[in-house]
């Protein structure tokens, strides 16, 4: 299996899982979503402001972006879910716009993460497969949190086996994507 094909099929999964969660979430009163509980972050919606933000700042090192540590600063954390879903579909959509347009090749090219003091230098391909890693790590702990509310955490890992196809069809139509999209 090639690499670039397999980031695709992530960057996709990371995005069905973000609309999964998000849907589930959507009773959640504000409250719920804020309340003090045990993990990492200690609220629901400090958790996913996290993944929000990081998402944006890799996302502009990977764009080549000017100014990242001013977006980094300037970000202000969404205090609704109706507010944060929307915000987080669009990073999602255009990490998946970005990793369709490449190429093999440009896996490998170096890219500039601005850490405001200093200057990171990563291979392309490794700053992907960090931030899919950082959003699966993050959304696992929004998932244990929610077994504290009235939500039942919903299914977050079907979606790399083409045989599951029966498992994500509403998913599927209500993102617009088919199985040939996301499997060739």
């Amino acid at each position: 299996m090639d690499l670039l094909p397999f980031l695709r099929t992530q960057v996709r999964a990371n995005r069905l899982a973000n609309h999964r969660l998000h849907a589930a979430m959507a009773t959640l009163s504000r409250a719920d979503l804020h309340a003090a509980r045990t993990s990492f972050f200690p609220s629901l919606a400090e958790t996913l402001n996290h993944i929000l933000s990081v998402d944006r700042y890799y996302l502009a090192a990977l764009h080549g972006d000017a100014g990242m540590v001013a977006q980094w600063e300037a970000f202000r954390p969404c205090d609704t879910l109706d507010e944060l879903a929307p915000a987080q579909a669009r990073c999602d959509q255009r990490f998946i716009d970005l990793v369709e347009s490449l190429s093999a090749s440009q896996l490998d090219e170096v890219i500039a993460l601005d850490r405001g003091d200093w200057v990171q230098r990563e291979r392309r391909g490794h700053v992907i497969a960090h931030l899919v890693n950082h959003q699966v790590h993050h959304r696992g702990q929004v998932h244990a949190m929610l077994a504290g509310t009235a939500v039942k955490p919903p299914q977050l890992d079907e979606f790399l086996m083409p045989s599951e196809a029966n498992l994500r069809v509403a998913d599927m139509a209500a993102l617009g994507w088919t199985e040939a999209d996301v499997f060739g």
